[in-house]
């Protein structure tokens, strides 16, 4: 039987708390291409399923040996990062101070991927989790990298300016790497950050860029290639920014991955209170009309009616070792808040058509 629903942490004695993790919320999966294994970065997170108790940090890694993509079993960590002990948090920062970029809450990772033998988790730094209406609150965004596959970290030095370094609703505060094309380059969905999930002028925009791995390992950002509508057309050009590919509800936390040369999209749809889908031939082809996976409410609307129900959902991240385009592995958050209850936890959703 596939997993509908299966917590992956804040059960004691689960395979996380085994680890030191536990509670945590993302759950971002990716494929360490160096040995075969898999691994989990997470947001926020704490040592033990409740609140008070000690807090590890953002963000951190466990890992899993193998993944069954049939889901016949739930994902079950092995050992956690970075140094293969007890979890902790993986970059070298404080939180609630400034850090020299200017005063930062958290780093909030939005996607990882492993190629070349080298990791990045691309992360927004968040200032405040409760902005004014119409401010996304974010410091800024950066990349990390690790080199020794998740122990040590460093950034590199551009990052890209947020809200309270004077560039509010930038359209590349949250990425998701789409992955490496047969045709040779690595494809970056981005949006704007909407951490707190009330930012008004969110919008649900998403713009697509590609570069060159090569340059991408160097941090030569400004060699991106940028999917734009210029005069008439759509095209790749360096002469003019991303435009929008999708826009209308708010869109929190999203994913995109190619899954046997498909490629597929999940997001948390904050307006509809869901985590829809949509695939596409292409990343730069036309998209499919979104489809409700899982429901905060799966009573109302009818759109939501049969589907899995998760209140407090956000999230939905697509696991790269799905079975297929049409049987997804989603991890998806939920969010409890209650004082002296654990804060988020991660769940497992298998066989999903997008």
């Amino acid at each position: 039987m596939a997993q509908n629903g299966t917590p992956l942490c804040d059960t004691p004695g689960d395979s996380a708390n085994a680890q030191g993790l536990g509670s945590g919320d993302l759950g971002i999966p990716y494929f360490r291409e160096h040995d075969g294994t898999w691994g989990y970065v997470f947001g926020d997170s704490w040592a033990n399923p409740a609140q008070q108790d000690p807090y590890l940090g953002s963000p951190v890694m466990l890992a899993q040996a193998n993944f069954d993509a049939s889901g016949g079993s739930p994902i079950s960590f092995t050992w956690a990062m970075p140094t293969g002990g007890q979890a902790r948090q993986l970059f070298n920062y404080n939180h609630q101070t400034d850090n020299g970029y200017g005063w930062e809450f958290s780093r909030i990772p939005n996607d990882c991927i492993e190629f070349g033998g080298r990791t990045y988790i691309q992360y927004t730094s968040v200032a405040t989790w409760t902005p004014p209406a119409g401010y996304d609150g974010s410091l800024m965004s950066g990349v990390a990298y690790s080199d020794d596959y998740g122990v040590t970290w460093q950034d590199y030095p551009y990052h890209w300016a947020g809200d309270t370094q004077g560039n509010n609703q930038s359209m590349y505060g949250m990425w998701s790497f789409a992955g490496i094309d047969p045709d040779g380059w690595l494809y970056i969905f981005s949006k704007r950050w909407n951490g707190t999930h009330r930012n008004t002028g969110d919008g649900g925009a998403i713009q697509l860029f590609r570069i060159q791995p090569n340059d991408f390992r160097a941090g030569n950002f400004g060699a991106q290639q940028n999917w734009a509508y210029v005069n008439g057309s759509w095209q790749w050009t360096t002469a003019a920014p991303p435009s929008v590919i999708l826009s209308g509800n708010a869109i929190g936390e999203f994913s995109v991955k190619r899954i046997g040369g498909t490629y597929c999209m999940s997001y948390f749809d904050v307006t509809d209170y869901s985590i829809c889908t949509r695939t596409a031939a292409r990343p730069d082809a036309v998209w499919t009309a979104p489809k409700v996976q899982i429901a905060g409410n799966n009573t109302f609307p009818p759109s939501h009616w049969g589907r899995p129900q998760l209140p407090f959902l956000y999230g939905g991240y697509i696991h790269p070792g799905s079975a297929s385009a049409t049987s997804l592995t989603l991890i998806a958050s939920q969010w409890n808040g209650q004082q002296g209850q654990s804060p988020y936890r991660v769940l497992q959703y298998d066989g999903i058509n997008p």
